[in-house]
């Protein structure tokens, strides 16, 4: 299963970042990314809920 963040939908709301913040940071233009190496971390249930809270549904948990 894999995480990922729709950088052309994403406003950078930064809700992800507030869930989740071991797996999502912000990068210098305010826009969710990953951290390194939580590409494979969707079986967290706080991965699951920050794609839950993204305003623009924004994040993918395959």
């Amino acid at each position: 299963m894999r995480i990922s963040i729709d950088r052309d939908v994403c406003i950078g709301a930064g809700q992800c970042a507030l869930t989740a913040p071991k797996i999502f940071t912000q990068d210098d233009d305010g826009f969710s990314e990953l951290l390194p190496g939580h590409e494979e971390d969707a079986d967290d249930p706080m991965a699951k809920q920050a794609a839950r809270v993204c305003p623009v549904q924004a994040i993918t948990v395959e």
